[in-house]
């Protein structure tokens, strides 16, 4: 079973920094975005990191929650959050099941080498739990704006729907 845009997203429980469990039924009436990356500390997925944490403010006026998800150790999303100054929680997918479940462990290949890895992608889900956006082979370059814009689109769009529903 994996997500489908449009469609609710099974909750999950996970573990993230901050000694947390994230549980996505729990922060309904809020939007949540998992982005998925490869490897802590890592200069592409320290660049996206800090993109999101640049534009933290604005996610959350948004009222829009950021995790990122890695299969990195929890010692090692410790000190990558630590080192970089990242406001928001990273989760340990050691085990995959939510790789699996957002279908983003793909065939990759670096040095003429084949590996199962993380293929960098960003989920948007609604405050009703529904999926809005996924990007799947994210370019960094101004991908962290694209996301914000599309949390900032669903405020938009629900506000000119209760204005329509108030007509």
């Amino acid at each position: 079973m994996s997500v489908t845009l449009g469609q609710p997203v099974p909750d999950f429980t996970a573990q993230a920094t901050s000694s947390t469990a994230v549980k996505l039924s729990a922060l309904k009436g809020r939007k949540v975005i998992l982005f998925f990356y490869p490897k802590d500390n890592t200069p592409g997925c320290t660049s996206e990191g800090q993109a999101f944490r640049d534009l933290y403010d604005q996610f959350k006026a948004s009222d829009t929650l950021i995790f990122g998800v890695s299969r990195d150790s929890m010692k090692a999303h410790d000190n990558f959050r630590a080192k970089h100054g990242f406001p928001f929680e990273l989760i340990c997918d050691q085990e995959g099941s939510l790789c699996q479940l957002f279908d983003v462990v793909k065939l990759k290949q670096m040095y003429g080498k084949e590996y199962l890895g993380i293929e960098r992608s960003t989920f948007l889900i609604d405050s009703n739990g529904i999926l809005q956006h996924e990007w799947r082979k994210v370019r960094i370059k101004g991908h962290v704006e694209d996301v914000l814009q599309a949390a900032q689109m669903i405020d938009t769009q629900c506000q000119q729907k209760t204005r329509d529903e108030e007509e």
